[in-house]
């Protein structure tokens, strides 16, 4: 999967570049309607940006307008719809990348309407008091300290404190062959932010976590499976630098972590979570910052519509049309409130979906929701939901998702005239996270726009909204 070069990568789409010629066959490929009355944005960052639903994308591959934005703001500045900036990145902390992205359009971006890969982890709140071994590169301690984490610990400080443990380096290797003394807490979970710098370093300290119950430096024990939880952000196997071809991601070190756990142990990595585009987690997420938005806003009518705009059919489609089928198939009591909010269905629940009669059994952890492709990330641990990121957030509100796919970054219709056939694409090599089941429909785009002002011009047009 591909990321944006630097900084950004949002909920939203990726901003326009000039002298993109509409391709052939703008219109949505499959028909999807428009929502109710009110936009709103969402994407992940490094997509773009709308009040429905867009990611933004900057760095060098882009050439932004001279107003970028010109559509999407009032003359004050402000946005017109709540709109979430969301990336993948999560090597700085929200403000940093606010920041840039301010710096970038020319408008304010307040850090709450910015959403790293790493965002989500605010809702795991029954693992904020405990000791947690974070991999990654940047301010690791301020990331883990700014979500809520008390006692976080990188692998730089466990290799210091257990300095025999990092051995393939012979260069690094301690002169003094004898155990540390130093005491340390249980490791309780681990939490993998992005792709480490030594990752022989990281692999290795990881895995003494896991094989040990929390406590490396004792012997593998073959009775600690399942293993402590693993929380994980940002699966993109690839992404786009300055090189020619495409760079190592997170998720080609998940894949190396996960081989050698099975390796050693003969079973499987299980995670707690999965994090980052296209998970399903992180768009709920993404829509709760949109609710907040448009809470500020007094809006009293519900977002009935999340717009997703994007440059990657296999990140931002994918994951789009992933969380509409969610919104779908998993939803009914959520759909069902909406409604009732607007006035357009009966304002009591049925008795089945009202809370505690087992509306969130829907929520169930994989294997109970054949087909959906996104069970396997919900409790991968066999965690029951209620238990860990879903306590305090409020269901999903959004009665769907619509992906946009736009013709200014990876997706370019000039190199590919057309998107691969469903038969095609069943073909090809799947660069998805391994807990995620590859759909080929969920790779068909509601709409091809060449830009992000045609997106924002195709929302607003959807949603009979005129900007003022």
């Amino acid at each position: 999967m591909r990321r944006a070069l630097p900084p950004l990568r949002a909920l939203l789409g990726p901003p326009g570049r000039r002298g993109c010629r509409r391709p052939a066959g703008c219109a949505a490929p499959r028909p999807g309607g428009a929502g109710p009355a009110r936009p709103a944005c969402c994407r992940p960052l490094g997509s773009c940006l709308t009040s429905m639903g867009c990611w933004c994308e900057a760095g060098p591959p882009f050439l932004l307008p001279e107003q970028p934005l010109a559509s999407w703001v009032n003359p004050q500045g402000q946005f017109l719809v709540p709109v979430v900036f969301v990336t993948n990145a999560g090597n700085c902390l929200r403000q940093k990348k606010a920041e840039q992205l301010s710096h970038l359009l020319g408008v304010p971006i307040s850090q709450d309407q910015v959403m790293m890969s790493h965002s989500p982890l605010r809702m795991f709140k029954r693992y904020h008091k405990k000791c947690v071994l974070v991999s990654g590169q940047g301010p690791l301690l301020d990331i883990a300290q700014d979500l809520g984490f008390c006692q976080p610990i990188t692998i730089d400080t466990l290799r210091e404190k257990r300095p025999l443990l990092d051995a393939v380096d012979h260069d690094r290797r301690p002169n003094v062959l004898s155990p540390s003394a130093v005491e340390l807490p249980k490791i309780e979970a681990v939490v993998l932010f992005g792709e480490p710098v030594r990752w022989e370093t990281s692999l290795q300290l990881i895995i003494d976590v896991l094989l040990t119950s929390g406590y490396p430096g004792n012997p593998y024990g073959q009775e600690n499976y399942p293993h402590i939880p693993v929380l994980a952000c940002n699966m993109d196997l690839m992404w786009v630098a300055e090189a020619q071809s495409p760079r190592f991601g997170h998720g080609t070190f998940m894949v190396c972590l996960e081989n050698i756990y099975k390796k050693i142990t003969g079973k499987d990595l299980k995670y707690e979570a999965l994090m980052g585009k296209p998970s399903r987690l992180t768009y709920q997420y993404a829509e709760h910052l949109i609710r907040a938005q448009a809470l500020q806003r007094s809006w009293e009518q519900p977002i009935q519509t999340l717009y997703a705009v994007g440059d990657n059919v296999m990140t931002d489609v994918y994951g789009a049309n992933l969380y509409n089928r969610y919104l779908q198939q998993s939803c009914p009591r959520a759909r069902l409130q909406a409604k009732a909010a607007a006035g357009t269905a009966p304002a009591l629940l049925p008795q089945c979906l009202q809370p505690g009669l087992g509306w969130d059994t829907e929520l169930a952890p994989a294997g109970t929701a054949p087909g959906l492709g996104w069970d396997t990330e919900l409790a991968p641990a066999g965690t029951a939901p209620g238990l860990g990121w879903d306590t305090g957030l409020a269901p999903a509100a959004a009665a769907r998702c619509r992906s946009v796919l736009v013709c200014t970054g990876v997706y370019d219709p000039q190199s590919e005239p057309a998107l691969p056939g469903r038969d095609g694409l069943a073909e090809n090599v799947f660069h998805g996270h391994r807990d995620f089941s590859f759909d080929p429909a969920l790779v068909e785009p509601d709409h091809i726009v060449p830009d992000v002002d045609a997106a924002v011009d195709l929302v607003f047009q959807l949603e009979n909204f005129a900007p003022r």
